[in-house]
């Protein structure tokens, strides 16, 4: 009895684990460093292949193109796009703030052209870093999210784009994390305060 009831526990847990290894989605990340040229082409970007040229004819597939010569721009190939700020449903991509989930419920999704940089929500800082989200088509033919951070200068043409990460599962969304080693630090001084009591 006590064996039979040991069997399906042992099934039941299994069966729980395939389900949950099934439902979830792997992060890529790109620690790219891309420092952005301040001319008419920027870089034209493949998310997933993680490869870059100066023009879409020499980069294979790519998916988003910052440029400019005069500001920071955004431009986008056929089925993708960049998360503009929520709520917002014109203009280019916005600077989005830590916890912003990236995904088909989000701002419109194609923002193209000249970012704002200003104090207002949504526009892109100066000196900072800023996080723009983003959708892509990748090799499978579907649709995936993601997000990254391009530090800017102290002008519009000092600029990096410093990581991108995107969820491998078409259709996930992803939210926007920051810093994801000042979350791990939070959840250690967490752990040292229950440890104390």
């Amino acid at each position: 009895m006590l064996s039979n009831r040991m069997t399906k526990y042992l099934a039941a847990a299994s069966a729980a684990t395939v389900c949950v290894g099934a439902a979830n989605a792997a992060v890529v990340r790109w620690d790219s460093n891309l420092v952005i040229p301040a001319n008419i082409d920027g870089y034209y970007i493949n998310v997933e292949a993680q490869t870059f040229g100066v023009s879409g004819a020499s980069t294979a597939g790519w998916d988003i193109n910052p440029y400019s010569a005069t500001n920071l721009s955004w431009f986008n190939a056929t089925g993708t796009g960049m998360m503009r700020y929520p709520g917002v449903t014109t203009g280019s991509a916005g600077s989005l703030a830590a916890g912003t989930v990236v995904g088909s419920a989000s701002s419109n999704m194609l923002g193209t052209g000249a970012v704002v940089f200003g104090s207002a929500a949504g526009n892109w800082t100066l000196n900072a870093q800023n996080y723009f989200g983003f959708k892509f088509l990748a090799a499978d033919g579907l649709t995936h999210f993601g997000y990254g951070r391009m530090d800017v200068g102290a002008t519009a043409l000092i600029r990096t784009v410093a990581f991108m990460e995107w969820e491998s599962t078409a259709g996930t969304t992803i939210s926007v994390v920051p810093a994801p080693g000042a979350f791990a630090l939070l959840g250690l001084a967490g752990f040292a305060a229950r440890r104390r009591r």
